[in-house]
This record gives C-alpha cells, structure tokens and sequence, in this order.
C-alpha cells in the first residue's frame, strides 16, 4: 500500500500556496551535512532560509535550477569554495545572503543587482579596494537613540558604499567622524565594548545586526541599519493619525520572530547571551515587518562557570519579559498603565489579562484595533504568555520551549498544570488577610521585571 502525504498539512517551518511548498524557513535548527540536490524538486520554491546552521560542502550548483527563488539565506554556515557563474540565473532574487562561509573567488556580476545582498564574513572578492561592495546599501541616512545608559549612542543608517573605511572586531565597519553628523553625547568605554562585544557575536535574523562602530575622544557610536518601520511599540500606541495598525497576522509573525531570536541568544549563541530588557520598544521592524531585537545595553553574556540552575533562572529574566510582550501585542496596551484605575482596572496588564481570561472575556482582551484574527491562534498566544510570566522563574518555560508552544507542542499539558496552579494559588489567597486593595500579587516581581524604564 502507498501512503501519500504533503508536507503543506503537518510540517512546521513550511509555507505552502496551491500545494506547493514555497517557502522553507530552517534556520538555527543545528542541521549538518551537505544539502541535498532533492531540493530542487521543490520547483516553485520562493524562499529558503538555512541561516545559522552546520552545513558544509561546496555551494552548491544546483540550486540556480530555483528560478522562483525570491529570497536566499544560507549565512553562517560552513559552505566552502566558489560561487558557480550559473547562479545569475537567479533572476527574480531580491534578497540573497551568503555571509560568513569560507567562499572564494569571484562573484558572478549579475548578483550585485540583487536589491539587498550580503557576502561579508567571506573572502569573495568585494569591498573596499574594488570596485563591488561586500553588501548592498545606498547614501548614508542616519537617525539616532540615546542609550538608557547616557553613555553610547546608537546611529541607523543605511550603508553606502565601503571607500576609506577600516575593519575590525570581524566584518563590523569603522566609520570616519565626518560621516556621521555631530552629537553631543558624553562616551561610556565599558558599555560601549560591551554592546559591541555582545552583538558582533550574535547573528540570527531576528537580531539587529551591528554595521560598525565610531570612535572619538569624546563619543563613541554603534552604527545599525536604519529601520524605518521603527519599533512594535510605536505601532501598537505610538503611530500617527491616519496610520495602519498591525494586523494579526504580522503580530504572530513579529511574536514567533522575537521567540526565535531569544532561543538564539538563549541556546546558540557562543557564548549564551540574556538581553534583560526586552520589550515591545526594543522590538524593531524592519522593510518586511520582520522583527529584530535591539538594545543590547543591558545584556550579560552567560557566566559559564554559573550553575546551570542559576543559568536558567536569569534566562528566565527574557522569557518574562517576552511574556509581556506577547500580551502588548493582543491587547496594544502598555504592560503598566494608571488609566485603567480610571475604569477600576487592574493597573499591571499581567493581572488585568489574568481577570478577563478567567471570565472568558477574549472580545475585551484583542486590540480593538484588529477587525479580524484568528480565535485559536490569539488564545494559544495568550496562554503561551501566561505561561511565560508565572511568579516562579523555576515555572516558566525556556525559549526552546516558547517556541514549541507557540508551535501548539505540549501546550494542553502545560495549560492544565497552569490552571491547577492558578486555582491552588486563588484558594490560599482567598484564606488571607488583606489590609490593602491591592493584593501582593507575585506579577510585581521586580527581581523577573528588571526593565529600564517605562514599558
């Protein structure tokens, strides 16, 4: 007997339309190997992510037989050799990354006409003293953010191209002070090596990506690509009239990205990194709405000579604060807002969400900005930031975990603990006194918050 199946039904990371798969996004899921040529039965195929994996060997020549291919991410991976001159085939790219693999020799001519193109961290032949740049960009346009700290400013820009300028730290650019407009802004050496540090090791596609950095006797700057969707926050609150808000399926796509980025730092990463301060506002968006996350200010690279236990509960810091997030994004609520005292409210979104999913109230939880969304999804979401935000760090999921749930893994099972909790913890409470109106609520646990400022 033949059993026929479709990948399009029951594989996760696959996106399919008319039953054909169009887009395989596999990146940091630990693959190694060689990829196989069977890839290129999938002859409607758009996009294919492989970054942040093991995969070695040749790059491969077959794959110029993708002609739909749209987008084409195969960074830091351990490709070796050159590009074959058959890849200008690839005729509708508009994304194409092949950054940090041991590739060499020339790059076939028609790739530079790709829209947005990545070959740093190889030793191709490109940059500054020929006449191809190693990645695409156009005029410096530069807008800036004062660090929480008052100590290093970050610079957005889009890169030009890459005449007079200096490598170090790896493939980060070093710019001139003549290319970036003065600033008064004091200098801070500590966080500004530590920033530069923390994300010149960390690449993953939902992480902003550090260009360079500039140095003077009085300022030191971290030079970002210019994101001109801005942050989540500003289109959950901030936007202006006339503005569209976010629908909900860029909200589960801006959720999942930040979830994976988080697991990168979290699990992937060499060495470990906890971000300490991720909010909706350190959520950037970029051309396509996806989300990366900035602001690494506060970070701390993992201690690896700590506990594993201790390990997990600081990380379990990021997964709280991602927990909130999740919420900014169904409700468009601040994560502390006195206004809702006006409607006798709770003022911590946390415990307000708490209040109406007991009443089973989702009409009132959603954003009412969204006119449509799916009933299923917004709930696993909910529930999945429930989980995240649990007084006890020891009962929170890790992000591996996030991920899996987000995905539906697991999460009736972990649910049903979760309500068992709620309900044990609800009768104890209601056993106590209570002198003040508001109860001491384990949500206003300032050890799992540990924010910089106002959410």
């Amino acid at each position: 007997m033949i059993i026929s199946f479709s990948p399009c039904y029951s594989w996760s990371h696959v996106t399919c339309r008319n039953g054909n798969v169009i887009s395989l996004s596999l990146a940091s899921n630990e693959f190694s190997g060689t990829l196989s040529p069977s890839i290129t039965k999938l002859k409607f195929l758009a996009s294919l992510d492989f970054q942040d994996n093991s995969l070695k060997g040749v790059l491969p020549v077959y794959l110029a037989n993708l002609t739909h291919l749209q987008n084409l991410n195969l960074a830091n991976n351990n490709f070796r050799g050159p590009i074959s001159n058959t890849w200008g085939q690839l005729s509708n790219l508009k994304h194409l990354d092949l950054s940090f693999n041991d590739l060499t020799g020339r790059i076939p001519m028609q790739l530079f006409t790709v829209p947005t193109f990545n070959f740093t961290g190889t030793r191709l032949s490109c940059g500054s003293s020929l006449k191809e740049p190693c990645a695409s960009g156009s005029s410096l346009r530069v807008s800036t953010k004062k660090s929480k700290l008052g100590r290093v400013r970050d610079v957005f820009v889009d890169v030009a191209g890459e005449d007079d300028c200096k490598i170090s730290f790896g493939q980060l650019r070093r710019f001139s002070w003549r290319e970036i407009e003065h600033y008064n802004s004091p200098g801070g050496e500590a966080a500004f090596v530590r920033e530069v540090q923390l994300i010149s090791v960390a690449v993953h596609r939902n992480l902003l990506r550090l260009i360079g950095f500039c140095t003077t006797s009085s300022e030191r700057i971290l030079v970002y690509p210019f994101m001109k969707n801005l942050s989540v926050a500003y289109h959950l609150r901030d936007r202006k009239p006339g503005e569209k808000g976010l629908d909900w399926p860029t909200r589960k796509r801006i959720a999942f990205g930040a979830a994976h980025g988080l697991e990168y730092l979290h699990e992937y990463c060499n060495p470990k990194i906890i971000h300490r301060d991720l909010k909706a506002a350190n959520i950037l968006l970029d051309d396509d709405f996806e989300p990366v996350l900035g602001d690494f200010g506060l970070a701390k690279l993992v201690d690896t000579k700590a506990t594993h236990v201790t390990t997990q509960v600081r990380e379990k810091t990021d997964v709280f604060g991602y927990g909130i997030t999740l919420l900014e994004l169904v409700t468009g609520q601040r994560a502390i807002d006195l206004a809702r005292l006006e409607e006798e409210e709770d003022v911590l979104l946390l415990d307000h969400i708490k209040k109406l999913q007991r009443e089973n109230r989702l009409d009132d939880i959603v954003d009412g900005n969204m006119k449509t969304y799916d009933e299923k999804e917004v709930g696993t979401v909910i529930q999945v930031a429930l989980l995240c935000t649990q007084s006890s760090p020891e009962e929170r999921p890790t992000m591996a975990e996030v991920v899996r749930l987000l995905q539906g893994v697991d999460l009736a099972e972990r649910w049903a603990e979760w309500e068992q909790l709620e309900d044990l913890r609800s009768r104890e409470f209601s056993l106590l006194p209570h002198p003040f109106a508001w109860a001491e609520e384990s949500t206003h646990d300032q050890v799992a918050i540990q924010l910089s400022k106002a959410r």
